[in-house]
């Protein structure tokens, strides 16, 4: 059986003191007592809410191979009788063994971050790889600073590809997690009003996400999108920070990775693009004009790390909209379906109009209506109540006949509204699920999306309850 780590490397990894027989080695690493296999390490990281040490048990229940704990909480501990590697730091210790994992890799790393399509991106990246290699990526949004270390000490030594998603909401994040990871290419995806709360103007939020090209190895790329109206900026920071190689992708034309013509359909779209001197035509299967853009991105990092780009745009045809990213439902209502497009995952300005685009292209039968249920986009702070507002010409845009909102920052889209289209206002998304279940019917279709904190997740899940989907319509 291989291991992703021997006990021994682990201990010289992270200087830990081992306690009870260790075992040869572990299948992998968890911070969550709830999802740990069987045979893997638990790591009692000790976040905001909760300590994993209270979780110590449970881990073991579970089956750990292993527990990591800090020496401090050692007594609190005395009656376990597992394997353990005693740390002072957990975190710190998980630190230890990323820089161990990256040190020991041979892959060609791929980091990515930006305002809009993050996760998106990563997890297409991870997809068109795995058609020609084995790889290895953040798990959903592991994109902070216990989630890239986690990453990256789950890294297995043989991988051939790693894709890794770095988040940030303030200045200063994303600069020590970069360089852990130091990757091979660094993509920004855009910059847009994200986090603007706690941003000054979108140039400061686009020298927060420039943090990323610190990190690079020695002769990498930074691959940024083209189209932006601050990819000089970008570009600027790029060489200020001693990037040779700077790429672009998009439609303009002095794009390196250029986007040349398009056709977006209800459930995928089809690209064509110039990629390293080669015209690439490719089906993206999961919609929306923000995956095409995503997609070249996507084909131009293969491209510069040495991938096969003409079966990695073939890869691209069978795409899944990942669930709260556009993932598509079609709900068994008794006197017709409804189409439901789960957007629910978080949301800005620029993800918020691509979502009402989404909505816009999906055809609605005879007798159905377009229903859009928005929720408050969060820390945009003195410019929240204008940019909530300049979503009412989107919404216009998009057909939408029934609008249901929730938050209190969506009574500025309200507001805006013309007259004629029907909308309701609630405080919350518990407020708005009667509203919204006693409004859908058949031939609906429904767009929920609203920032994560906003919770209109639930909404989604309260569908999916009501009308269990029979067979979910990969988008």
């Amino acid at each position: 059986m291989s291991h992703l780590w021997t006990s021994g490397a682990m201990v010289e990894a992270m200087g830990g003191r081992p306690l009870g027989p260790m075992p040869e080695g572990i299948s992998g690493i968890s911070i969550d007592s709830r999802t740990l296999k069987p045979g893997e390490a638990f790591f009692a990281i000790k976040g905001d809410a909760m300590d994993g040490h209270d979780f110590a048990t449970a881990a073991v229940k579970a089956g750990a191979a292993v527990l990591v704990v800090a020496e401090g909480k050692l007594p609190a501990l005395g009656r376990l009788t597992a394997p353990m590697i005693v740390v002072p730091d957990v975190l710190a210790a998980m630190e230890r063994l990323g820089l161990a994992s990256r040190a020991r890799s041979q892959a060609k790393i791929v980091a990515v971050t930006g305002s809009v399509g993050k996760t998106s991106t990563k997890e297409a990246l991870r997809h068109v790889l795995a058609s020609v290699g084995k790889v290895h990526a953040s798990a959903a949004s592991f994109n902070n600073h216990w989630g890239v270390p986690l990453t990256l000490a789950r890294m297995p030594a043989d991988c051939d590809y790693a894709v890794f998603e770095i988040g940030m909401n303030h200045p200063n994040e994303i600069r020590p997690l970069v360089r852990m990871v130091c990757p091979h290419i660094a993509v920004i995806t855009n910059i847009a009003a994200a986090h603007l709360g706690f941003f000054r103007s979108l140039d400061e939020i686009a020298a927060a996400k420039a943090e990323i090209f610190e990190g690079l190895e020695p002769g990498g790329a930074a691959l940024l999108n083209r189209d932006d109206p601050r990819w000089k900026l970008l570009e600027k920071m790029a060489r200020t920070a001693g990037v040779e190689h700077v790429y672009g992708f998009g439609e303009n034309a002095r794009s390196t990775y250029r986007l040349v013509d398009f056709t977006l359909e209800a459930d995928h779209s089809t690209v064509n693009a110039k990629i390293g001197g080669k015209e690439i035509v490719a089906r993206v299967g999961a919609p929306g004009r923000h995956m095409v853009q995503n997609a070249v991105a996507v084909l131009g990092a293969a491209h510069l790390v040495g991938a096969d780009v003409a079966r990695a745009a073939l890869a691209l045809a069978d795409l899944a909209a990942e669930p709260g990213r556009g993932r598509r439902h079609v709900l068994p209502h008794p006197k017709g379906p409804i189409t439901l497009i789960d957007e629910s995952y978080n949301a800005n300005p620029v993800s918020m109009r691509a979502a009402l685009a989404l909505l816009k292209a999906t055809p609605v039968p005879e007798g159905g209506r377009r229903v859009a249920v928005l929720g408050d986009m969060l820390e945009l702070g003195a410019q929240s109540q204008k940019l909530h507002a300049a979503l009412a010409e989107p919404v216009v845009d998009a057909g939408a006949n029934v609008v249901l909102l929730a938050g209190a920052e969506m009574q500025n889209l309200a507001a805006a509204l013309p007259e004629g289209i029907a909308v309701t206002l609630k405080a919350s998304a518990e407020d708005l699920k009667p509203v919204l279940m006693q409004a859908l019917k058949p031939g609906d279709v429904v767009m929920v999306k609203s920032s994560k904190g906003i919770g209109l997740a639930r909404l989604v899940d309260a569908l999916l309850n009501r009308f269990p989907a029979q067979a979910q319509k990969r988008a």
